[in-house]
């Protein structure tokens, strides 16, 4: 599998997994769109990279339709109707794992059924059980166990071992599962092919029929290439605007160096102030959000970077079960879609009949009353997921994004710089050397965590300007989550590429 492709004309997809981009590549030559590409794609990915994603998660959509319209299709779950504080009286905080995890409605299908409602307005004409198709198949012949898969099945096996559904599911004979090894989910395929005959809307039936997903105004902010956009709450869709917006007014002349580096960690950090301040339920925020992208705030918060020394850091919180595909098509569509379980396996929790895997988004949420985010029946949890999407002024269109909880924003800041700002071509944008600054997949860093590509010279120059530098072992390091991105250039060919440190790629048609 290519991790970058270009030069096509009927479009291109990018996912994290080889089987998912196929899946999308093929609805693409079969004469399906853009949308009707990452339905099959996202479908694909539940069957092949279930500890990422699967149907008992969330989905985030920007789309940019061929009129020039960028929306949200916003499929976030809502707390069920008993997730109450006195539910956990025994406990300070959610627990990430096990039934107490899993109390958020999945949204993730509803997703698939507004973006085939859009798909169908724009001549999509493919039926369901086509898209889902690849998906079923994978599910119950089997797929190989990949690398990222065996790993955090053994490294969290501790914690998810005696949660309902979930050895049967995911280990075999008792034990994680090595890298190769064939997993089958008969019963995820079971409830795939029902869905392909019945409907999709047959997902939300009887306790769960209340569910729907939601077209949103997207967050957009001007920027001297373009426009960017980027989903709005509950989402931290908001700071990885912030960080693009601020490091613009650090005009910083070349990329790779001190300032760049610096300057897009001290972004990440005052956005991510602003957003742990401000980013709740949309019914419930305290004041309107665009005040956070007007230009007098933005000017204010630049100003007060210090262009040589590193501002003091807490430790926000984040984890990384998601995944980032994207797809562009001849007409016009282009979509950055992120599609997450939240913890990697989510809650763990394996619904026997079904065998669709629930997420743990819901441990997100506040048992503190009075908390900016406090846990309450039917309201939305903060979500990390934000896809990102760019109209540029030279007429191309690019959308991107990436997995890894508090890392989005950052990968997203560092590709969209470096080929976008410093224009590196897209494949080198994508697998040059990423920085992560706080925590992710589970693990309590506050630190700034660096590749080993990085050059000595600019560590050694950090370090000395106050930043709490950890260098990794390895050049390509999975704690930086898996990113990609697909671009629509204004001669009508399209271009995708994807990252090293996943399992998939791109391809075109």
């Amino acid at each position: 599998m290519e991790l970058h492709t270009a030069g096509h004309r009927r479009g291109v997809v990018a996912a994290p997994h080889h089987a998912a981009v196929e899946a999308g590549r093929a609805t693409l030559a079969e004469g399906g769109n853009a949308l009707e590409a990452m339905v099959a794609m996202a479908a694909t990915s539940a069957a092949v990279y279930p500890h990422m994603t699967h149907l008992g998660g969330d989905g985030i959509w920007l789309v940019r339709e061929p009129s020039g319209r960028v929306r949200a299709l916003m499929a976030a779950g809502r707390a069920g109707a008993n997730a109450r504080r006195e539910l956990y009286h025994d406990y300070e905080t959610i627990p990430p794992r096990g039934a107490l995890a899993a109390l958020t409605v999945p949204a993730a299908v509803a997703g698939w059924m507004l973006a085939l409602e859009a798909a169908r307005a724009y001549g999509g004409r493919l039926l369901v059980g086509d898209l889902l198709a690849p998906a079923i198949v994978h599910a119950n012949e089997g797929t190989l166990v990949t690398r990222s898969q065996a790993r955090l099945t053994a490294e969290k096996l501790a914690e998810l071992k005696d949660v309902t559904g979930f050895a049967q599911t995911f280990l075999l004979d008792s034990k994680p599962p090595d890298v190769g090894a064939t997993l089958k989910q008969p019963a995820l395929a079971a409830t795939l092919d029902h869905l392909a005959h019945a409907g999709l809307d047959d997902f939300y039936r009887a306790d769960l029929e209340r569910c729907r997903a939601t077209l949103a105004q997207p967050l957009s902010v001007a920027l001297d290439a373009g426009s960017a956009f980027n989903a709005p709450p509950p989402t931290q869709g908001l700071a990885s605007l912030i960080i693009l917006a601020l490091f613009e007014r650090l005009r910083v002349p070349e990329s790779e160096g001190f300032e760049h580096i610096h300057g897009l960690v001290e972004a990440t950090k005052r956005a991510f102030a602003v957003r742990d301040r401000a980013i709740t339920d949309p019914d419930y925020l305290p004041h309107p959000i665009d005040r956070y992208l007007d230009a007098k705030f933005l000017d204010a918060e630049a100003l007060a970077i210090d262009r040589r020394k590193a501002a003091p850091w807490p430790a926000p919180a984040g984890e990384g079960g998601t995944v980032w595909m994207g797809a562009v098509d001849a007409s016009g569509i282009a979509v950055s879609y992120l599609q997450s379980l939240y913890w990697e396996f989510g809650s763990g929790v394996v619904l026997p009949t079904t065998g669709v895997l629930m997420q743990n988004r819901g441990a997100s949420f506040s048992l503190e009353g009075g908390a900016l985010n406090v846990l309450e029946p039917g309201r939305l949890p903060p979500h990390t997921l934000n896809p990102a999407l760019a109209v540029l002024a030279d007429g191309r269109v690019v959308a991107y994004g990436a997995m890894g909880g508090d890392g989005q924003p950052q990968t997203q800041a560092a590709i969209f710089t470096r080929h976008v700002r410093y224009r590196a071509p897209l494949a080198r944008a994508i697998d040059a050397p990423r920085w992560l600054l706080g925590r992710t997949w589970g693990a309590t860093h506050a630190n700034l965590r660096m590749e080993a590509r990085f050059d000595g010279a600019l560590v050694d120059r950090l370090l000395s300007a106050g930043h709490d530098v950890e260098m990794l072992a390895e050049p390509y390091s999975d704690v930086m989550g898996h990113a990609g991105a697909v671009v629509l250039h204004p001669d009508g060919t399209c271009e995708g590429g994807h990252d090293p440190r996943a399992d998939g790629g791109a391809a075109g048609t």
